[in-house]
């Protein structure tokens, strides 16, 4: 496995779990608490950084169920703004921006990201991968049948939720190594295009994307799948985030997606201590 992950000429240690903090533009997010205006963003991204994110990760398109994704002219008058805010007040912090478009994406790369987030890994945007080649970013490809709008219409798969899933990162793997790309992370999709019950098939065989030999991200922070599971709603639903990282770390997760980034950095430590007790000490 990697032990770090490049992106325009920077690299992150990932040979211990890191934690990628969300930072969300847009108003129409599931989770209230992470919708950041202009000014908040950046009061945020400070706050994220003293906690111990090592990954900062954009966003201004909901891609929550039902969602529509915007025109990229739009999806970047969102954006931009406090992409170069953080960029100036942190210019040596890891960025992702989380985008399915290739303009996005180049004219995010040209303000110095680091990562592209693709939620639909590849496959709404035939230019996606040779951009990404261009600069030299890295790159992480998730699985979701069609878009955020249509996604929990497409539930049912021929082949079964797991061999779908890995067919499809097999296969967009490929054409990304093929045409460039150095720095993959993949990303199973937690809540895109799976019932409930399919969640939690996935978290109890997420060992199986160690197969792929890259870097694994989790994103199922405070998700539907644990406060539906509960009866609460995402406001509750921070400790069943904390449980399920931890599980999901001891399956080989290497990224933690997250809201909350404290806690996630926390559960890291403890789940470090239990490889290594002797590390308590040091």
């Amino acid at each position: 496995m990697k032990q770090f992950l490049g992106g325009q000429g920077q690299l992150i240690k990932i040979s211990t779990p890191i934690v990628m903090g969300i930072l969300n533009l847009s108003q129409d997010s599931f989770y209230e608490g992470s919708r950041y205006d202009e000014k908040g963003v950046l009061a945020e991204a400070d706050k994220m950084i003293q906690e111990g994110a090592k990954i900062l990760d954009l966003g201004a398109v909901s891609s929550r169920p039902g969602a529509k994704l915007l025109h990229p002219e739009e999806e970047w008058a969102r954006l931009s703004t406090a992409l170069k805010s953080i960029r100036k007040h942190f210019p040596n912090q890891y960025l992702s921006v989380d985008t399915v478009n290739h303009s996005t994406a180049e004219r995010a790369m040209d303000l110095g990201v680091n990562m592209i987030n693709d939620i639909s890994g590849g496959s709404l945007d035939d230019n996606m991968f040779k951009t990404i080649a261009k600069y030299q970013a890295a790159y992480c490809l998730m699985h979701m049948p069609g878009t955020p709008e249509i996604m929990q219409n497409q539930t049912q798969y021929e082949r079964g939720m797991i061999q779908e899933i890995q067919f499809f990162l097999s296969k967009q793997i490929s054409k990304a190594i093929e045409l460039g790309l150095n720095d993959i992370v993949i990303d199973p999709g937690f809540g895109f295009g799976k019932k409930l019950e399919q969640n939690y098939e996935l978290a109890q065989k997420f060992d199986q994307l160690q197969v792929h030999k890259l870097p694994v991200l989790a994103g199922i922070s405070r998700k539907s799948m644990l406060y539906k599971a509960l009866n609460t709603d995402p406001n509750q639903a921070l400790n069943a985030s904390t449980a399920l990282h931890m599980l999901l770390l001891t399956k080989g997760a290497q990224i933690l997606r997250v809201h909350d980034v404290k806690e996630a950095v926390e559960a890291i430590k403890i789940f470090t201590f239990v490889q290594n007790p002797q590390a308590c000490s040091s």
